[in-house]
């Protein structure tokens, strides 16, 4: 199965927001390359925001082109099997937690289509969460001007709606 395959199956499998979950489908169905970002139209990206249960915290990164407290994420490679996958990848390579670190079971958190500077339109963003494991250290990454823990509370004050949405969705499914 290709990236695109899985990427169509996964949302296909999300019950959430199905407005737009159509809005990503008819991307794929219209952009074979729908996955990678030289697709001029926009692009499937994966991101997971990395929560601590435990210590009721998020880690945050400050992003180097954004200049936004956002969560960790970006775009699919070739290399990438999965849209699971690269949303993992991405997280361990901008948190620097690689040991433990894993994703929340049950699929995407949910989606956020939010538009990006030319040559490309839009990002398709496939949002998970993922869930570090006790006593875990993060690491900066080049991509980063900064990286850093948030307490729950903490998180509206200092990142948009979107993340904030996400982590909202992330303490339902954990049930808290």
């Amino acid at each position: 199965m290709s990236l695109h395959d899985d990427a169509v199956q996964v949302l296909e499998d999300y019950r959430g927001q199905p407005a737009l979950r159509d809005v990503y489908l008819e991307h794929l169905a219209a952009h074979p390359d729908g996955m990678y970002k030289p697709c001029g139209a926009g692009h499937v990206t994966g991101s997971a925001l990395v929560i601590d249960p435990e210590r009721r915290r998020v880690l945050l990164t400050l992003h180097k082109k954004l200049g936004m407290w956002l969560q960790m994420g970006g775009h699919c490679e070739p290399g990438d099997a999965t849209l699971a996958g690269a949303a993992l990848r991405e997280a361990r390579e901008e948190s620097g937690i690689v040991a433990g670190l894993s994703l929340l079971p049950g699929g995407p958190v949910r989606l956020d289509r939010h538009p990006i500077p030319a040559p490309c339109n839009w990002h398709l963003d496939v949002q998970y969460a993922a869930l570090a494991p006790a006593g875990s250290v993060a690491e900066i990454s080049e991509e980063s001007l900064d990286l850093r823990w948030f307490p729950y509370p903490e998180v509206a004050a200092v990142a948009d709606t979107s993340v904030v949405r996400l982590l909202e969705a992330t303490l339902s499914r954990l049930g808290g």
